[in-house]
């Protein structure tokens, strides 16, 4: 149960806090359209209803107690009693063969699925594809070459990984070798391994906040000029400081430095790039604080897009006396094995407040046209109330 981003579970206590009534329908996207077979979606199917005998145990129980100790008991309580239920998972392929997977619960259930969905298709294809093992010994010359990099230049990251990975396999040793050499790694978003590996290194955390979709889900039922600043307020009114990077790009961000005011500047510890140009980025956001008299080497920006390490060495260098940054890598780690990784995601395509509201299109516009998500009337829309077109 635990082998999820931690990020789906602090969403998931949000949502029932905020709309728990609140009906999400999640949508998967192969930016790459990759063309799939019909025993591809058979053999899915059969990974999809393997999920329903996950279950956290009680040694899980007491480490998330322990561990991520701002989320409070009640939830992990709830999690214990949980199961996914496979039947609300659809897939299926269309006339040019391209895959289709939808998943429809109340949001504070439904977003669980997203990260395991992604992480089954990627493993998948690549068994699907008869490609084997991969080379081990080609992973680890890899990896040395990156934590060489990292050690050397005091390169803090952390493992973004399991929506893309190759294998199960392939994260669980990675992490294990960054956890033994790597002496800047503090952390994974998946749980399970940050748990797993806390005995070669009791420092290394579980480490995630939010994602595109708490901005989507509040845009959907009260609009997009203000739905950052709605999260911003009540993120903090639930965590009480705790998680305190805020994810910037939603719908672009020139319209999150809007709502980015001097309460929520002073109370975040930091943002987070997912698009765009981070040099760009760094420099607007280090323009924001100034202005509001806050000295930015006291915040942070984690960057966490399409990052490997030679590009996170140019970022740092960049902003080096000018303000604190870290790295969240993922593909790069756990599915650099000599294969094209998938470029796969699963975003939310609609959101119902309750069931006595009207269910509302979702949209995500981010910093680069390419990864707009939603439909394009939709888009159109967003862009034009918030003044973008």
């Amino acid at each position: 149960m635990l082998e999820n981003d931690l990020y789906k579970f602090s969403m998931s206590y949000y949502y029932q806090r905020t709309t728990p009534e609140g009906i999400g329908t999640f949508n998967f996207t192969d930016r790459n359209k990759q063309v799939f077979t019909r025993e591809f979606v058979d053999l899915l199917n059969e990974e999809f209803q393997k999920l329903s005998s996950l279950a956290l145990t009680d040694d899980e129980f007491e480490w998330c107690l322990k561990n991520i100790y701002f989320i409070p008991r009640c939830y992990f309580e709830w999690l214990k009693g949980f199961r996914f239920d496979p039947s609300i998972i659809k897939a299926y392929l269309d006339d040019e063969g391209h895959l289709h997977v939808f998943a429809t619960d109340l949001i504070y259930k439904v977003t669980l699925y997203e990260i395991p969905i992604l992480s089954i298709i990627s493993e998948l294809y690549y068994k699907h594809m008869n490609l084997g093992e991969p080379d081990w010994n080609f992973i680890e010359n890899q990896l040395a070459k990156k934590v060489a990099l990292s050690n050397e230049n005091g390169i803090k990251f952390a493992n973004f990984g399991m929506r893309r990975r190759y294998s199960h396999k392939v994260e669980d040793m990675v992490t294990g070798y960054l956890a033994k050499n790597a002496k800047y790694f503090v952390g994974s978003s998946t749980v399970y391994f940050a748990m797993k590996y806390q005995s070669i290194r009791k420092e290394l955390k579980p480490i995630g906040t939010m994602a595109h979709e708490l901005m989507m889900s509040t845009a959907a039922f009260m609009g997009p000029k203000e739905a950052n600043y709605y999260v911003m307020r009540h993120w903090a009114d639930i965590y009480g400081g705790a998680l305190g990077t805020m994810l910037t790009d939603c719908f672009t961000t020139d319209v999150f430095l809007r709502n980015f005011s001097m309460d929520m500047a002073k109370l975040y510890d930091g943002v987070r790039h997912d698009s765009g140009d981070p040099f760009e980025f760094g420099d607007k956001i280090i323009a924001k604080y100034k202005s509001y008299n806050i000295d930015p080497l006291t915040k942070s920006i984690v960057f966490s897009d399409a990052l490997d390490f030679e590009r996170a060495l140019a970022i740092q260098k960049y902003f080096e006396g000018r303000i604190k940054v870290s790295f969240g890598i993922g593909t790069n780690l756990t599915n650099d094995v000599g294969e094209a990784p998938l470029n796969i995601v699963m975003k939310l395509k609609s959101f119902q407040v309750n069931p006595r509201q009207p269910e509302y299109r979702c949209v995500k516009l981010s910093d680069v046209a390419g990864k707009e998500l939603g439909d394009p009337d939709e888009i159109h829309s967003y862009k034009a109330i918030l003044g973008l077109i």
